[in-house]
């Protein structure tokens, strides 16, 4: 297997998810680390990730790194719940394969460490897509932070494809998100972890029927603060002074992605290029 070479504080970080839900996580990167240079993949072709086997997950992403790192990314981000918690091990023993060299950072922990600090009664609820909630990531998370805490997981087969196709938020979808909201009620969480990068977009609707004194958890601060730790740690923060650029690459049709991302990133795109990952694993 082919090494990494050294990376360079000038490359870019690269963020990676299912679709365009990886977008609240390169927003709060582009607000807390904005000097840096940002290449944001979504894997449009194959979303959702939510019903993907673990295999099929763990071989998405490795086939994605090997994309971002021919790119020139000094250090990845799985910016998919799904992905990172069926595929971290593997991409971690993947980059060491191949040098060590470069980083990979998941939302899993992140989320988990910010939902255990934060809860008041050791109750907290989980809602995430099938895929992750049946990987046990959450649950071992939780279970090495604080065996005490109890953890209330939601399986949500339909919303984060609702929330991809910009499906008009209507009585249907509020009906919908408040079946998935009503075990966690009952099991009287007060810390909800959004196990989703589509998630956040609903924040409102759920924060309106779990109730206000229920605290819902995002992963995008925590993955900020660890990628700030991790550039550091090597000596890779970009030196440059004024804000950096980013880029968007896609594996599905360009411009519904660029539509719809940008509701996510809440700042403009730009140009969107579409791109074949076989095709460019093989180039590389």
């Amino acid at each position: 297997m082919p090494g990494v070479s050294e990376p360079r504080p000038q490359q870019p970080v690269a963020v990676f998810d299912s679709g365009v839900g990886g977008m609240t996580v390169l927003h709060e990167l582009l607000v807390s680390l904005p000097t840096e240079d940002y290449l944001y993949l979504g894997d449009t072709a194959r979303f959702p990730y939510g019903d993907r086997t673990q295999e099929q997950l763990r071989a998405f992403s490795v086939e994605i790194a090997e994309y971002l790192l021919a790119q020139g990314a000094k250090l990845l981000v799985v910016a998919c719940n799904a992905a990172s918690s069926a595929a971290l091990g593997t991409l971690e023993r993947h980059l060491a394969a191949r040098g060590g060299e470069v980083d990979v950072i998941g939302v899993v922990a992140a989320a988990t460490q910010l939902a255990v600090a934060g809860s008041r009664s050791g109750r907290i609820g989980l809602l995430a897509t099938p895929a992750t909630v049946a990987s046990g990531a959450y649950e071992r998370a939780v279970r090495a932070a604080d065996p005490h805490v109890h953890l209330e997981s939601v399986p949500c087969a339909d919303l984060a494809p609702i929330i991809q196709s910009g499906f008009p938020f209507d009585i249907e979808v509020v009906e919908t998100v408040r079946e998935y909201c009503a075990p966690l009620r009952a099991a009287q969480v007060d810390t909800v972890v959004l196990g989703c990068t589509h998630y956040p977009l609903v924040a409102p609707m759920l924060q309106r029927i779990l109730g206000r004194d229920v605290t819902l958890v995002t992963s995008g601060a925590g993955v900020a603060r660890s990628v700030e730790r991790a550039l550091a740690a090597r000596g890779l923060e970009n030196p440059q002074s004024e804000e950096g650029s980013y880029r968007f690459r896609c594996t599905g049709e360009a411009s519904s992605f660029k539509a719809l991302g940008t509701r996510f990133l809440q700042m403009p795109l730009g140009e969107v290029a579409q791109v074949e990952l076989g095709a460019a694993r093989a180039a590389a």
